[in-house]
C-alpha cells in the first residue's frame, strides 16, 4: 500500500538564479556541493505542455535532474530495504528546483504548465554503458496496467 510522504535518499534544492542586466545565470551543480555523488553524463530534454515522462526507475543510477517550467514530479519509494519503502511523494510546482533520485525511486515528471519545459539531467552512470554497448539501466512502468505508480489525471 502506498502512503504519501517525504521519501529518504530524495534530495531537493532551488535551481538558484543570479540576476543581472543581461538575465540570469545559475549552477547547475558544483563539486563541492555533490558529496559522494559524480555525473557521468549530461543531457537536455523538451517536455511539452501536458505531456508526461516515465513512470521508470533505475536499478544502480542516481538522476539529478533540473527543472526549468512549471513541472509536477511524481516519486515512489520502492526500495524494500528503505524505513520510507512505500511512501509516494509528489512535489507540484518544481520549476527551479535541482532533484536528486536515488537508485529504487520509482519517478515520473509531468509538465503541467502551458508551454514547453525543459529538463537537465546529469546521471551518475553512462546511458547504456560505454559506447552504449550495455543494457539500459531502466524499469520501465508506463504500459503496465497492474502498476501501481499511477500518475493522477
Amino acid at each position: 500500500m502506498l502512503a504519501d510522504g517525504k521519501i529518504e535518499g530524495v534530495l531537493t534544492k532551488e535551481f538558484k538564479q543570479f540576476h543581472d542586466s543581461r538575465g540570469w545565470l545559475a549552477e547547475s551543480f558544483r563539486i563541492d556541493e555533490l558529496g559522494d555523488y559524480r555525473p557521468q553524463m549530461g543531457y537536455v530534454s523538451l517536455t511539452y505542455s501536458n505531456v508526461t515522462r516515465g513512470p521508470h526507475e533505475h536499478r544502480e543510477q542516481t538522476d539529478y535532474f533540473c527543472f526549468l517550467g512549471k513541472f509536477t514530479l511524481y516519486l515512489w519509494d520502492n526500495r524494500r530495504d528503505s524505513p520510507t519503502y512505500g511512501k509516494r511523494m509528489v512535489i507540484e510546482n518544481a520549476d527551479r528546483l535541482i532533484v536528486a533520485i536515488p537508485p529504487g525511486i520509482v519517478h515520473a515528471y509531468r509538465n503541467s504548465g502551458d508551454s514547453d519545459g525543459i529538463v537537465l539531467n546529469f546521471p551518475d552512470r553512462l546511458y547504456a554503458g560505454w559506447g552504449k554497448r550495455q543494457p539500459v539501466d531502466e524499469v520501465r512502468y508506463e504500459n503496465d496496467p497492474e502498476s501501481p505508480f499511477v500518475i493522477e489525471s
